[in-house]
């Protein structure tokens, strides 16, 4: 880890990098508005399928200085707690809707699969991922909806809970030695071994498909928002860092709805941030370690080869927070101080908690234009995945904070 990482306090750098105009054509091949278009037709058509709230947070927006806060909440997207519902199920779909084409050389829609038509074709299909917890529950559900099977990876740190959520939709679940990126590593071993197929958020050197798919996935959240909005636009948006899948997803499908991209800070652990480093180092770089907080879904050491680029032309600037500005801003949502009482899980939190952070200094303020004309836009990408850690942080259970809001 870095020497400013390590100090333990919010860092931020601008990138040198940012590309303005139009959304290149280069990037459509992994994320455009015509495979976003089908991912939506396929999603909008599942059962529970509801746009997630826009929920704007005046008071805070007023503290903070800026002309609107708007948090998309996805704490309650298809049930599963979080954003990941959209791209795990999705690649899945995606991935025996091809299987399917291939053999009948007809693709079936995704009422198809869960209806039950070709059971006898995806039943003994299996597919299998790494997971911090979100995005193992949404393979496992999605597995589950379009009738395969599951083998879902965890590594040590992972909760009981978390690990307990994906086996409930059927997943059979391995625990790991190590941090997520030794996980992911052994998902794909067995995965070789056993002749299953890995469905990862990652993409590394010859797996970029099913991430792709995942991330397509991803930008529901985003045309949610568009439609939602109207004519208004987003001046700036904040997003979580991870591998950089939703923060690739979004920026692009916004950049490329817009004709420009919006003020794009992707905010990530100061223990787990390899995008960061990335962008210092103008190249994909990986970080090493525990990779070890409290953040749970962004405890991750390696770059998506796919959605760095993306990430490295469009977003203006990287942060990496520690954790106790997460704590905070899970408490200062769950109490109403900033508007409706909102529960927002470890990692859902990341994008708010960094602005919150980049408001209270002038200089980075002022690098990417913050002011009191701002619209900002946050993905409040999770909710209680973990009931137990969230209760621990904010002093009560989620449900007294959704019964008082």
């Amino acid at each position: 880890m870095s020497p400013d990482l390590a100090a333990g306090q919010a860092v931020f750098q601008s990138n040198p990098a940012r590309t303005g105009g139009p959304y290149p054509d280069a990037f459509k091949a992994t994320l455009s508005l015509a495979a976003a278009r089908e991912a939506f037709s396929q999603i909008s058509t599942w059962k529970g399928y509801r746009p997630t709230p826009l929920v704007s947070l005046d008071r805070l927006a007023d503290g903070l200085g800026v002309a609107k806060l708007l948090y998309k909440q996805e704490a309650g997207r298809f049930g599963l707690g979080s954003f990941k519902a959209l791209g795990g199920a999705y690649a899945v779909f995606r991935l025996l809707s091809d299987r399917i084409e291939a053999e009948t050389g007809a693709a079936p829609s995704a009422a198809d699969l869960i209806e039950g038509r070709h059971a006898e074709r995806v039943r003994d299909i299996t597919v299998t991922c790494a997971t911090d917890g979100n995005h193992g529950r949404s393979v496992a559900w999605g597995a589950s909806l379009f009738g395969c099977q599951s083998v879902i990876f965890v590594h040590e740190t992972v909760s009981q809970a978390r690990a307990d959520a994906i086996a409930s939709f059927g997943a059979r679940v391995i625990r790991t030695p190590g941090n997520y990126d030794d996980s992911v590593r052994e998902a794909d071993r067995a995965a070789k071994a056993s002749g299953w197929s890995v469905i990862s958020d990652t993409s590394y050197p010859g797996y970029v498909d099913v991430p792709r798919n995942v991330m397509q996935g991803y930008s529901v959240m985003a045309e949610e928002v568009i439609r939602e909005l109207g004519p208004t636009r987003p001046t700036h948006v904040f997003l979580q860092g991870g591998v950089g899948g939703l923060a690739a997803a979004v920026t692009a499908h916004l950049w490329e709805s817009y004709g420009a991209a919006p003020t794009v800070v992707v905010v990530e652990p100061l223990t787990a941030a390899c995008l960061f480093e990335s962008n210092r180092a103008g190249r994909p770089v990986a970080v090493t370690g525990d990779l070890d907080t409290i953040m749970a879904g962004l405890a991750c050491g390696e770059p998506s080869v796919i959605a760095w680029p993306i990430l490295a032309s469009g977003a203006a600037a990287f942060m990496a927070i520690p954790d106790d500005t997460v704590r905070a801003a899970m408490r200062r949502l769950a109490s109403g101080e900033a508007g409706p009482r909102l529960v927002g899980g470890e990692s859902g939190v990341a994008g708010l908690a960094g602005l919150i952070e980049l408001c209270g200094n002038a200089e980075w303020r002022a690098a990417i234009g913050l002011d009191a004309h701002s619209s900002v836009l946050v993905i409040g990408s999770e909710g209680d995945t973990d009931p137990a850690l969230y209760r621990e942080i904010v002093g009560l259970p989620a449900t007294d904070v959704e019964a008082d809001a």
